[in-house]
């Protein structure tokens, strides 16, 4: 499985290697410049295409509802972070954690640093390898709703950290696709991050890992 989405980083990586020599050939800055909207139109229905991707092997491998979602997470924990891994084997991108990327295009393009995806995939990874072996261990109860909460809300203020920026600023994907708009120098890439929601959001997280983890000490 590991080594299935490590393949499929290297795939997404090298679609990026082609974009990038295409549109931008003196190397990858703050502003975004004018793509084709058939491209554009390509990039969203590619990036619904791998979420499948990543879906498909975790449907294959049980029928445990809960385990296909860790392996779900492992799945796009491992491809997320294989995909910086190989942009910086094949194009020395990210000069560095700090760098600002463009992660995700639907509804709106997701903005933020690196070290931002990667530490939710991180995260992704140790809550498929807990609950993978809570599963081993023969514990079929329910997470529990107070950790639920802590994890699906603490997953949705990260999310808002990518979003709130782009959501208030003058980014439409509408435009993107029809070909009318960019993203300025003094657009989303170039804004500060707004991390505090984010930390609330690894906070709330962490809370809910630890609380799997917890029951799984005393039964050890």
């Amino acid at each position: 499985m590991t080594v299935f989405f490590i393949a499929m980083a290297f795939l997404e990586s090298a679609v990026v290697v082609y974009l990038r020599a295409l549109y931008y050939p003196d190397g990858f800055e703050v502003e975004l410049v004018r793509m084709d909207p058939l491209l554009v139109r390509t990039e969203v229905f590619r990036e619904l295409a791998t979420m499948i991707m990543l879906l498909a092997p975790a449907a294959l491998v049980t029928r445990s509802a809960l385990e296909r979602f860790a392996w779900f997470c492992f799945g796009f924990g491992v491809w997320d972070i294989f995909y910086y891994v190989w942009l910086k084997v094949l194009l020395d991108w990210p000069a560095s954690l700090a760098t600002p990327d463009l992660l995700f295009l639907i509804p709106v393009p997701w903005v933020g640093p690196v070290w931002a995806p990667c530490l939710i995939s991180i995260g992704l990874i140790v809550l498929a390898i807990l609950l993978l072996r809570r599963s081993a261990l023969g514990s079929r109860g329910s997470l529990g709703g107070l950790t639920w909460l802590a994890l699906v809300g603490g997953a949705g203020l990260m999310v808002a950290s990518f979003l709130v920026v782009p959501l208030t600023g003058s980014v439409d994907l509408t435009d993107m696709m029809n070909g009318e708009g960019g993203i300025p120098e003094e657009g989303p890439l170039a804004a500060e991050y707004p991390w505090p929601w984010f930390l609330a959001g690894m906070v709330a997280c962490s809370f809910g890992l630890w609380r799997i983890w917890r029951p799984m000490t005393r039964t050890q």
